[in-house]
């Protein structure tokens, strides 16, 4: 085309590249530059091919309009200002800039001092100013045609109450997947296939959630030791899918996916990464936010603002309280929701993001803006309750409308199923939804995301197989990654061909689901989890992009996957059957439907409503759980559950009122079919799950025989 000779003045909204159809509108916020530039790049994106003043400022928005660019344009920004790290800026016109709107990405980045605004290894360290052109190593921005015919796409909708959500990675879900195309393996091609779909719809998957997918860059450190950023939390493009993820180089293919999805009736949620940037620290280099106006989009430190407040761990903590910070957050929201239809987002870090100049803050102007936003309040919203910033752990802290990962629920359980003495009560508690750490300001159980492993951690086949977390591999000599993961190997450490450990193993992983799945709030399963996925010991597998991470589908094929799975399916079946699994309000045991029955009861292996005596005996590794709820025809029906955590089959006798009760699962039996108990007493496996359904019309009718 033909350039003009200088930009149209055009509008300071929206932000980012907006193609109108006959040419393309430029905006980018900035509040302390004094000019910005964009620059132009031919198609290959090698070479710098026209620069532009954006003509004018509104706001603090820079803007212009270019006359005939169109989708495809592929450019970056220069902006101009003061380089002054001790007041907090850091303005460099040699380094170009992404667009913090980008909505497709061009290039990789390619480390190299000269993406640093200042000179590496300089004795001024930051201090110094680098004169490089930083472009031939940069990432840039295409201007995107966000038209897309959806046709007759409707979200899903799925009731909190009914959700299932499935942790799991775009790459490393289909790497190994030798019957998908080798360019389909690793994208959104093949979170859309059908066998995919077809699988997690066995397993009542309600809705797929999926580690980061927004553009992220490579950590210079990482590539050195031969790794690389596999899980993704490394932002540099708030609206751009990591363009890895696409095997055709277009955003459809994620859009596909999404109506594929849809069509069978499941969910997709994103997990998002808004409380930093991969800029890291101030010693980190200039890609985007830092050189347009860093003590904008940056926390820093009040008294010395040449470094960044580091709540994230990660360098560098983004700055919500700027209005025009807040406002790219919450377009970015929008953006996935309108344009991609994305059913809901789970917030990395999210007490970050909820943060004022005070501390955390469940009413600060992050979750104001989304909680009141017609679009984004009707979304999933899932909070990861907690960052390492002063008291940075807030489970059950967040406003309603959000639901939070429940770690208390992850090593309650585990505890509980390791045998540990004491954590009987405990284990009553994340049973019956965390109700006393959720139920305030009416919120309801499925604020608590129940999870006996995510992508954080071992996963569910590791928490029983490894006592140690084995992370050579990440290069930190194993000193990365949580210490404690409340896990046992029961004999031997990792792989074994000893049947009696392998028999504990396998029970404990059948225990470790029914828990999750019988547990008020919602449940969650680690992709691969399943049918016993293994990461070698591995619990920081942030830098593992092989076959570490990826998910192994020949062992789903094996009989211990195949089991496996049979069960998980057959355990999420029950708990979509029985409404009382998936109550709306939390239980008390104050509610009683009739005569002597409860909501919510707890008994002794004797049929016994369990004492006080008994909550606090250190030593007890057993419980019953009985809940009931009110069908639509006037009937009560009664779910008890048996939880024998100890190495030995025990006695369990059935509770109030007993027979009939037909049994419906057996964790130690998992094919056993289900059928009518034929007595009161109930010989449980060891480290097993029972349940079973009796059904009321009136009175409790009393024992029969």
């Amino acid at each position: 085309m033909a350039w003009p000779d200088r930009l149209l003045a055009g509008s300071p909204y929206p932000l980012g590249a907006t193609w109108d159809g006959l040419g393309t509108n430029f905006a980018v916020f900035s509040a302390h530059a004094t000019k910005v530039e964009l620059c132009i790049f031919d198609p290959s994106g090698r070479r710098e091919i026209a620069r532009f003043q954006l003509p004018e400022c509104t706001d603090e928005v820079w803007h212009g309009y270019m006359p005939n660019a169109r989708a495809g344009l592929i450019y970056g920004y220069r902006a101009y200002g003061p380089y002054e790290p001790q007041h907090g800026h850091r303005f460099n016109h040699h380094k170009l800039l992404l667009d913090p709107y980008a909505k497709r990405i061009a290039g990789e980045l390619r480390p190299s001092d000269a993406l640093y605004g200042y000179r590496v290894n300089s004795p001024r360290a930051d201090l110094s100013f680098d004169r490089r052109d930083s472009a031939p190593g940069m990432l840039k921005a295409v201007v995107t045609d966000d038209s897309f015919n959806w046709a007759d796409d409707r979200p899903p909708n799925v009731p909190w109450s009914d959700t299932v959500i499935y942790e799991t990675h775009v790459r490393g879900l289909s790497m190994l997947r030798h019957d998908l195309r080798p360019n389909e393996r690793g994208t959104f091609a093949a979170v859309g296939n059908p066998h995919f779909i077809e699988h997690i719809k066995r397993l009542g998957v309600t809705a797929v959630e999926l580690m980061p997918i927004n553009a992220f860059v490579q950590d210079r450190t990482l590539l050195q030791k031969g790794l690389r950023n596999y899980w993704g939390y490394n932002t540099v493009g708030f609206f751009a899918p990591e363009p890895r993820y696409l095997s055709d180089n277009t955003l459809d293919e994620m859009r596909i996916a999404v109506r594929r999805l849809h069509a069978a009736g499941i969910e997709l949620i994103l997990d998002v990464v808004y409380n930093h940037t991969a800029e890291g620290s101030e010693l980190g280099p200039t890609l985007s936010f830092r050189g347009l106006d860093n003590a904008s989009y940056y926390r820093l430190v009040a008294d010395n603002p040449r470094h960044c407040v580091n709540d994230t761990g990660t360098g560098n903590t983004v700055n919500l309280s700027t209005p025009r910070v807040l406002q790219m957050v919450m377009d970015s929201l929008r953006y996935w929701v309108t344009s991609f239809h994305v059913d809901g987002f789970r917030f990395d870090l999210g007490v970050t993001l909820g943060r004022e100049a005070h501390g955390f803050d469940p009413n600060s102007g992050f979750f104001d803006a989304i909680r009141q936003d017609p679009v984004l309040s009707r979304v999933k919203l899932i909070s990861e309750p907690w960052d390492i910033g002063p008291g940075g752990y807030q489970l059950g802290n967040h406003p309603p409308g959000f639901a939070e990962w429940n770690d208390r629920f992850r090593d309650g359980i585990r505890r509980y199923w390791r045998g540990d003495e004491g954590q009987r009560s405990d284990f009553a508690a994340r049973l019956a939804g965390s109700a006393d750490l959720f139920d305030k300001r009416a919120r309801r159980p499925w604020a608590s995301i129940n999870f006996a492993a995510s992508h954080d951690g071992f996963t569910l086949a590791d928490t029983v197989s490894y006592a140690e977390r084995h992370n050579e591999a990440n290069g930190e000599d194993n000193n990365d990654g949580h210490a404690d993961n409340h896990s046992a190997n029961w004999g031997a450490e990792g792989p074994t061909d000893d049947p009696a450990i392998l028999d504990t193993r396998r029970r404990l992983q059948r225990a470790l689901l029914a828990t999750v799945f019988l547990a008020q709030g919602t449940p969650m399963v680690l992709g691969g989890d399943e049918f016993g996925r293994t990461q070698k010991g591995n619990n920081n597998a942030y830098c593992q992009d092989n076959e570490i991470s990826w998910v192994d589908w020949k062992q789903a094929e094996g009989e211990d996957g195949r089991n496996l799975t049979r069960f998980a399916a057959r355990i999420a079946d029950i708990r979509r059957r029985h409404a009382v699994l998936r109550a709306p309000r939390f239980m008390h045991g104050q509610d009683e439907l009739v005569d002597g029955i409860r909501d919510i009861a707890w008994f002794d292996v004797s049929g016994e409503l369990v004492s006080n005596d008994s909550w606090n005996n250190p030593k007890e590794q057993r419980l019953v759980l009985r809940l009931a709820g009110r069908n639509g025809d006037g009937a009560v029906s009664i779910l008890t559950a048996f939880f024998n955590a100890t190495g030995e089959p025990q006695l369990f006798r059935l509770p109030p009122p007993g027979r009939p009760a037909r049994l419906l699962v057996d964790s130690s039996e998992p094919d056993a079919p289900e059928r009518y108990l034929s007595s009161d007493d109930l010989m449980i496996g060891p480290r097993s799950v029972v349940l079973t359904l009796s059904s009321l019309k009136d009175r409790p009718q009393g024992r029969q025989s």
